[in-house]
């Protein structure tokens, strides 16, 4: 909370902690208050919010607090023992906002699914450089590809239309704070370092979030500028990986105020190399596919400007991979007899200004973005036309996204409310050709489509009691949707260019249950849809346009939470659900490699999923997360050819969607004395079996495999040392059955799962 007025600091505290915060006098309200800086209970926050007012806090009950002048108290004249002051009262800290909601809802009250994980500094500094595949392994419900890092789609929840990148909208929305990351990308894979906290809502977010959310959105939440107090942190790890190179990567932070309680920079930088485990013989090069990732976050913070709180920061990230990650089955473990490298790179850039104040008992924010992603990739396409030349098939893509949102919430804790406007524009060229060095450069062939998107949204979402233990949300989105292609690099310069209109309206309603007890119960109905358009396709003519329909997700979902005792030791969350996916949108891998987009009919997902954590002991957590998904193409789009009906149950269910799978991890710490901490922790994870795609030739199983992790970590004051092993028993299973879409049709690729790697951390803070 930033310094001001007395009155619109704790107005502003209310609305963050939603509690209700009254003055006794109106007098006390142009009072000056330092504000509140950090990670701490309501109560920790109004101690440091009523320094030098000369007021103080008292606790009415029913969550209403009280501020009023300080009383002065005469000590009697006989030796008595004193009460405790009211602030320094235990208390238990307030519900968990679920700030993704952007109603300011807290846990017990939101009506749906979500996945809230707040690591403390040893796993980031553990795990920061994994990029989003750290956080999968931590969440059986969060799915991704496995074609390198910088090169996944990810899913949420089963929600996935393929196994390929291409111009289609994700189905996983990606957020850095509020700002948008992606619309039509694959996962930029942005450094964790530095990150505060993780949310995940499961479902179609159309309301809140407009396209690109089907199966939920992934929010990243870093550390803030703190405007009080300089402090930096610094993180090394090496480590080497069986049968293959040595890793390293670091990462440093610094936080500067820059004018004391009003404005500080917070400045992050990072690098590393991923060692490669692949040998290419034919080139004789060694562990080939290494990965180079390195960048810098920066954020600017101003506080109590006229009242507004400012931010303004940047994001620059780069990697490059030396391969693919893939053999062929058959060869050497470990190898691929490839004539030529296949490099890859993902260069990103970020910028974005958001601005939050406090009217009345209202909150104002507003955000906006622009990104630049240049994606850029290379294959052995040596073959491909029956010709003995080593041939290449290069894919470029380049990409500007624009987004703006502004919105208005408040309400309070009982009835919270969000309404506001959202604008994107997104404009992509997709470049492809293919080379034969040994051929004139005349014969290549080339061509490419510029794709250009802009979106207008319209949303509101509210909270209502209707009874005293029942809440009911109800939320709605207009999106006037425009789209246009064009095909490039034609013969003689030809051009063809169509575009289309869209007007869609996404709804959703849920019901809560909590009588301020342990449990709460919910019923959550949700809508999201992606735009239709127009795909390329590659035939006889050469590349032309086809139009491809929107498609349309509706969900309905039935869960519980609940908190075990006043301690919290036993809690969880479990909820099923049955998914509607008509005219599912999907990118496919056609003739000759090329990508092409198209409808491929109506799906059913139904699914169960459970996360239960145990305390028996304030030294030990137990915790266990697991997942049924029963996910079919009931009715597939005329022309849609599957692959015969076998009577597999595996048999035409969606892609990268395994039927079950699973995660159980224990920690242990204990104090040593003198401020010294050691923890160990253990993981095992089940990925079920799943196949590539739905049509032949790219029904390819991958999955059904079981990986497990440990590591040990001794924390002594303001220094750390970690020790772990990822893939304890070096499994060999296949991840990913892809790796060159050239080739895709001899059904021989897999992907194995890094070997066993152990690495070595150490970490400081100051």
């Amino acid at each position: 909370m930033p310094s001001g007025r007395l009155g619109d600091v704790v107005i502003a505290l209310g609305v963050r902690t939603q509690t209700t915060i009254v003055l006794a006098e109106p007098l006390l309200a142009a009072r000056r208050s330092p504000g509140a800086r950090g990670d701490m209970p309501l109560w920790a926050a109004l101690q440091r919010a009523l320094r030098g007012t000369d007021t103080e806090a008292v606790d009415r009950g029913h969550g209403v607090v009280e501020i009023r002048r300080r009383r002065v108290v005469t000590r009697p004249s006989t030796p008595s023992r004193p009460s405790p002051p009211v602030l320094d009262r235990p208390v238990v800290a307030p519900d968990i906002v679920v700030t993704a909601s952007k109603q300011g809802l807290t846990l017990a009250s939101y009506p749906g699914s979500v996945k809230i994980v707040e690591p403390d500094g040893g796993w980031i500094n553990a795990h920061a450089s994994d990029g989003t595949a750290a956080l999968a392994r931590l969440m059986p419900a969060l799915g991704a590809t496995n074609l390198g890092t910088g090169r996944n789609k990810l899913f949420i929840r089963g929600i996935a239309d393929s196994s390929f990148s291409g111009p289609t909208q994700t189905t996983t929305g990606q957020y850095l704070g509020d700002v948008r990351l992606t619309y039509n990308a694959p996962n930029p894979d942005l450094n964790l370092y530095d990150m505060k906290r993780f949310e995940i809502l499961e479902g179609p977010q159309g309301t809140l979030y407009g396209a690109s959310s089907l199966g939920g959105i992934m929010r990243l939440v870093p550390n803030a500028p703190d405007v009080h107090d300089f402090s930096g942190t610094v993180s090394a790890n090496v480590g080497i990986t069986r049968h293959g190179a040595a890793n390293v990567d670091g990462a440093a932070m610094l936080n500067v105020p820059v004018l004391r309680d009003r404005v500080a920079v917070r400045f992050v930088a990072f690098g590393g190399r991923a060692g490669g485990y692949i040998d290419a013989p034919l080139q004789g090069r060694r562990d080939i596919n290494h990965t180079v990732s390195y960048g810098q976050r920066a954020t600017l913070r101003a506080e109590d400007v006229g009242g507004w709180t400012i931010e303004a920061g940047g994001v620059v990230q780069n990697i490059k991979s030396g391969d693919g990650q893939y053999v062929l089955r058959g060869d050497p473990l470990f190898t691929r007899f490839n004539l030529i490298p296949q490099p890859f790179e993902n260069n990103y850039r970020l910028g974005y200004a958001s601005a939050t104040r406090a009217v009345g008992r209202v909150r104002l924010d507003s955000v906006t973005s622009i990104a630049r992603h240049a994606i850029s990739s290379v294959y052995d396409a040596t073959g491909i036309d029956g010709a003995p030349e080593v041939a290449y098939y290069r894919e470029g893509n380049e990409i500007t996204l624009l987004s703006h949102e502004t919105r208005l919430s408040g309400g309070g804790r009982r009835a919270p409310w969000v309404g506001g406007v959202s604008l994107i524009s997104s404009v992509s060229r997709l470049s492809l050709y293919f080379e034969r060095p040994a051929r004139p450069a005349a014969e290549e062939q080339r061509g490419g489509v510029r794709n250009m998107e802009a979106e207008v949204g319209l949303f509101g979402q509210a909270t209502r009691p209707v009874l005293p233990s029942i809440s009911i949300t109800v939320g709605g989105r207009l999106t006037f949707a425009h789209g246009s292609r064009h095909l490039i690099d034609l013969p003689l310069g030809e051009v063809r260019n169509s575009g289309r209109w869209d007007i869609r309206f996404s709804g959703t309603v849920g019901a809560s249950w909590n009588d301020e007890g342990p449990v709460t119960a919910f019923f959550h109905h949700q809508q999201g849809y992606r735009p239709g358009g127009l795909g390329i396709v590659l035939g006889d003519a050469g590349l032309t346009t086809r139009q491809f329909a929107s498609d349309d997700l509706r969900i309905y979902e039935i869960g519980m939470r609940w908190r075990g005792g006043t301690d919290g030791r036993f809690s969880g969350q479990a909820a099923i659900f049955i998914a509607d996916w008509r005219d599912i949108q999907a990118d496919l891998i056609g003739d000759f490699g090329l990508p092409y987009t198209a409808n491929i009919g109506r799906g059913i997902i139904h699914g169960l999923d459970v996360d239960v954590t145990w305390r028996p002991s304030s030294t030990l957590k137990l915790s266990a997360s697991a997942f049924l998904n029963d996910s079919r193409l009931i009715k597939p789009a005329p022309g849609f050819v599957l692959a015969p009906d076998t009577g597999d149950r595996f048999n035409r269910t969606l892609p990268n969607v395994a039927r079950a799978g699973g995660r159980v991890a224990a920690s242990w710490s204990r104090t040593l004395g003198s401020g010294r901490v050691l923890r160990l922790d253990g993981a095992a994870r089940y990925f079920g079996r799943s196949q590539l795609g739905l049509s032949v030739p790219l029904d390819v199983p991958q999955g059904d495999y079981v990986v497990g992790d440990a590591s040990v970590r001794l924390q002594a004051a303001r220094l750390g040392i970690s020790l772990g092993v990822m893939n304890l028993g070096d499994a060999h299973a296949n991840s990913f059955g892809y790796g060159n879409p050239v080739g895709i049709g001899r059904r021989d690729q897999i992907t194995p799962l890094r070997p066993r790697t152990i690495t070595l951390g150490v970490d400081m803070r100051f």
